[in-house]
């Protein structure tokens, strides 16, 4: 059940990252910068960390319990949310040029693999915990990939069929990595149960989830309310001819042909 929850989660705050980041490439300015803090809250805040969580609590150790450590897990939240936003300002500077997306790809990446293990190491048990390198590594590898398609994504997708497009293979490579890292993760309980420090996973994650999925509706909103793609389009065409005639550019038709 966790597995598939979690996969719509993801998806569900990509998607919407998606439609945020197509909204900041067509007003452009200071107001753009406001459309890619809510993408990178919807994308790092719900499409990673929220889908990571629900993911955990399907996770289970026979002969111990497990706990979390607030202040760690609320750190990797704000991880999440800090590099995806690094990334998308990064790409919506300079993004057409691939050394900047792959940059971008990397800082993201490796923050997002940070978040991870952050979270994973936040998790408390009366049990020895290890990790396979090699695994690590190709989990590694493949933040880096999802991040950078996912980046490239926001530079390139347009369009409500494209981007449910796009986010389902965002919401798939963002799980690929996350069971590629707990698939790399080798749990052995000692022979005495040992107090276990922390909170359960319910007792804060819910919270925080709820908190999560409130600021996704108000982005939601926010989306629904504002002027449609078609309609800042129009704007900005028509701005540009109002700007056109004030600089004394005739305006011209589809031939080139001069209008009166």
């Amino acid at each position: 059940m966790t597995p598939v929850l979690a996969y719509v989660m993801s998806s569900a705050g990509s998607m919407l990252g998606l439609l945020l980041t197509s909204r900041a490439r067509l007003t452009g300015g200071r107001e753009a910068r406001y459309w890619l803090l809510g993408a990178a809250l919807a994308i790092g805040g719900t499409g990673i960390w929220t889908m990571h969580f629900i993911a955990m609590l399907g996770f289970s150790v026979s002969g111990t319990i497990i706990r979390y450590d607030v202040p760690l897990t609320a750190a990797s939240a704000l991880l999440a949310v800090a590099v995806v936003g690094l990334g998308l300002f990064l790409v919506s500077r300079r993004g057409e040029r691939l050394p900047y997306l792959l940059a971008g790809g990397v800082l993201t990446g490796l923050g997002v693999a940070g978040m991870h293990y952050l979270g994973m190491y936040a998790m408390n048990m009366s049990a020895h915990v290890s990790y396979d390198p090699l695994v690590v590594a190709l989990s590694v590898l493949v933040a880096i990939a999802a991040a950078t398609a996912a980046l490239w994504f926001t530079l390139r997708v347009s369009g409500a069929l494209r981007i449910g497009a796009a986010a389902l293979v965002m919401g798939g490579a963002v799980s690929g990595m996350h069971y590629t890292g707990m698939f790399a993760l080798s749990v052995r309980s000692h022979t005495e149960m040992v107090p276990v420090p922390g909170a359960r996973a319910i007792d804060f994650l819910l919270p925080l989830i709820v908190g999560l999925s409130l600021i996704t509706v108000g982005l939601l909103l926010a989306v629904i309310l504002s002027p449609s793609e078609k309609e800042l389009r129009s704007e900005a065409e028509f701005r540009a001819r109002l700007r056109g005639r004030a600089e004394g550019v005739p305006e011209v038709d589809l031939f080139g042909t001069p209008r009166r």
